[in-house]
């Protein structure tokens, strides 16, 4: 390839992107050339200018996903390589990710002189993934405090659903619903349930995988 790579940056988050433009700026190998804030017109911006690259965040404040994005720029686009980067340790995102054939997943916790390192080695063919997602944390809790059927019933809590709902939905009793949020109240500290599905949204941790 003659020239730097010519890269697209999707982040919702201004200080983000920032840092991943002074980041490609300090390396002759990369260019930005493009930077936005929704993943909803990823895709388009393929048609304006030649990307060799996509540095791509999952959840955007529009609602927009960076994953839904890469699945999409990946079966019309399968050579433009792909590097997921997001703070929130949903363990269920690396799956989706490798499912798509997304090229690289990156964490933005991790050491930040990294990240030119796995662009390199993305660039070079290599799949970069990270061994294992940074410990999620929930309140006093993490992530592995909690079985399965009760992180079923914290992400339909975090959905906003009341116990009834959430019941119907699982196919399960409402007193069982209850007797899970209050497990998990008790594992995470939290005094009542909007704190704890509050919480749980913001962190990502209660997120469904395809979210």
């Amino acid at each position: 390839m003659s020239g730097p790579t010519r890269v697209m940056i999707v982040d919702d988050q201004a200080i983000s992107r920032r840092f991943f433009e002074l980041t490609l700026k300090g390396s002759a190998r990369y260019e930005t050339v493009f930077s936005v804030a929704s993943a909803f017109a990823a895709d388009v911006y393929l048609l304006k200018g030649k990307v060799d690259l996509i540095l791509m965040d999952v959840l955007m404040n529009d609602g927009s996903n960076g994953l839904d994005a890469a699945a999409k720029i990946k079966k019309n686009n399968p050579d433009v390589k792909i590097v997921i980067v997001t703070s929130m340790p949903e363990y269920s995102w690396m799956d989706r990710a490798r499912q798509i054939g997304v090229d690289s997943f990156w964490y933005k916790e991790s050491d930040r002189d990294d990240i030119l390192d796995v662009l390199d080695r993305t660039m070079a063919g290599e799949s970069v993934y990270p061994a294992n997602a940074p410990e999620a944390r929930l309140g006093k809790a993490t992530r592995a405090c909690f079985t399965e059927r009760e992180m079923d019933v914290l992400r339909e809590l975090a959905s906003g659903k009341t116990n009834s709902e959430i019941a119907q939905h699982l196919w399960i009793s409402e007193n069982t619903v209850k007797s899970h949020v209050r497990a998990l109240m008790q594992k995470t500290g939290f005094s009542n349930r909007t704190e704890l599905a509050v919480h749980a949204r913001v962190t990502g941790l209660a997120l469904h995988p395809k979210n």
